[in-house]
């Protein structure tokens, strides 16, 4: 773990750290041709400030991480739906094997139709892939596809009961579980939409910096030489906190520490495909680079 480099958020700030590095140093070199320069800063006024600016990096970290959670039990509550529905589909429509086919790729571009969304990603290439080509061009100019999705599978299943292939009752628990995919695509929506205030993130980037570039001033009369590499240490664990918040506070981005949401979409399908005796699909392990077979 000392040495991690994937997903490490060391690497977006290491070039903040070596200047802060730099910076102490040239601090140190000059308090040493000139030893009788006075700063007015003592390590009391430090450790009230780190005090105040960690509750503060705590605060903001949990809204962040808030976010995240929440993310992913969405996308958890994704793939527990999306096989209970597929479970009833394939179990309780009395329908041919084409039809029942077309209602899990419903399901499964439905799951790449909200990544899109998430990420404001071009999807149709997947759609193409699962859908006929007649609906794919109505949904092609569409905004929110998922949505669109789902109402054709919610078309789909009231076909079905009125061809008296499905009876009432299990027409109103399928009906629960899609309802269930509607609640999944609101929730993804409000945290894409409703993000943690900028005013906070403004006031926490320049509370850290400039306590980080202020603080060799405070330390240089105390540990004299080895001030610099406190200095860069202290810098690094609050930078990195700093930089953990600003990533993790958006989870459906491209971040290696954002969800991974290729690899959900392509396990949805994979299992989908092996419960409908499709042919399976190529899985790409998007955290390993190669090719599952």
């Amino acid at each position: 773990m000392l040495f991690s480099w994937k997903g490490s958020v060391l690497k977006k700030i290491y070039p903040v750290l070596l200047l802060l590095f730099i910076f102490s140093w040239g601090i140190y070199f000059y308090h040493l041709k000139f030893p009788k320069t006075e700063f007015p800063l003592n390590v009391t006024v430090f450790t009230l400030m780190g005090i105040s600016l960690a509750i503060f990096l705590g605060f903001c970290n949990s809204a962040a991480y808030e976010r995240f959670w929440e993310g992913r039990k969405l996308w958890g509550s994704l793939v527990i739906h999306s096989r209970s529905l597929a479970f009833q589909l394939l179990n309780y429509v009395d329908t041919s094997k084409k039809e029942q086919s077309y209602s899990i790729d419903l399901i499964v571009a439905f799951t790449y139709a909200l990544k899109g969304q998430l990420r404001s990603q071009d999807v149709m290439l997947e759609m193409r892939r699962l859908l006929p080509s007649d609906f794919c061009d109505f949904l092609a100019d569409k905004k929110y596809k998922p949505t669109i999705i789902l109402n054709e599978l919610t078309r789909w299943l009231q076909e079905q009961h009125k061809a008296g292939k499905l009876d009432s009752i299990e027409k109103v628990r399928i009906d629960q579980n899609i309802n269930e995919l509607s609640i999944i695509l609101g929730g993804c929506e409000r945290i894409l939409h409703t993000r943690i205030p900028f005013v906070y993130f403004v006031l926490l980037h320049r509370t850290v910096y400039i306590y980080c570039f202020m603080l060799p001033f405070g330390l240089i009369d105390t540990i004299s030489w080895a001030m610099p590499f406190f200095v860069t240490f202290v810098g690094y664990s609050f930078m990195a906190l700093d930089a953990i918040v600003d990533e993790i506070a958006e989870p459906f981005g491209y971040d290696e520490n954002d969800l991974a949401l290729d690899n959900m979409c392509q396990n949805i399908e994979y299992s989908l495909c092996e419960l409908a005796d499709k042919p399976l699909p190529v899985v790409m392990d998007y955290n390993r680079d190669f090719v599952l077979t």
